[in-house]
């Protein structure tokens, strides 16, 4: 199951000749990612007000065309492993316009407490664990 984002390409993520700047698209994951979580119910604020951090630990990213200014990326979202623990994120950028693959890449992020050690939200927010368990 994937979850879909849609981003509208602005004009400073180009560069002079209009193409977008590969730095952007590991922004884009993170737009993403908050977006999906926001919609499940859970975004970062409610999860750091509910004690919890979740750092990122990896991202990678591979770019397969390039997209320019003015161009709709439709980003799909979609759990690759969720252990409780620890959360693999794998993300793909497709131009609207063609469908053509741009770009797929993956986050991978874990859970701490306030004092910085890991977690199970499998124990620690079972509502949570639940809802993003139900995505893979």
């Amino acid at each position: 199951m994937s979850y879909i984002y849609i981003h509208k390409t602005q004009y400073y993520e180009s560069d002079q000749m209009g193409i977008i700047h590969h730095s952007n698209y590991i922004r884009w994951f993170e737009e993403a990612r908050t977006a999906f979580l926001d919609d499940m119910g859970y975004a970062y604020a409610r999860l750091e007000h509910e004690g919890v951090v979740c750092p990122i630990l990896s991202v990678e990213c591979e770019y397969h065309r390039m997209m320019k200014y003015g161009d709709t990326a439709r980003i799909e979202v979609e759990i690759e492993k969720f252990n409780g623990i620890k959360l693999i994120v794998k993300y793909r950028v497709y131009l609207e316009s063609t469908g053509a693959l741009c770009s797929e890449g993956r986050t991978s992020q874990c859970f701490l407490d306030d004092d910085h050690k890991p977690i199970s939200m499998k124990k620690y927010n079972t509502e949570f664990y639940e809802k993003l368990s139900s995505f893979k």
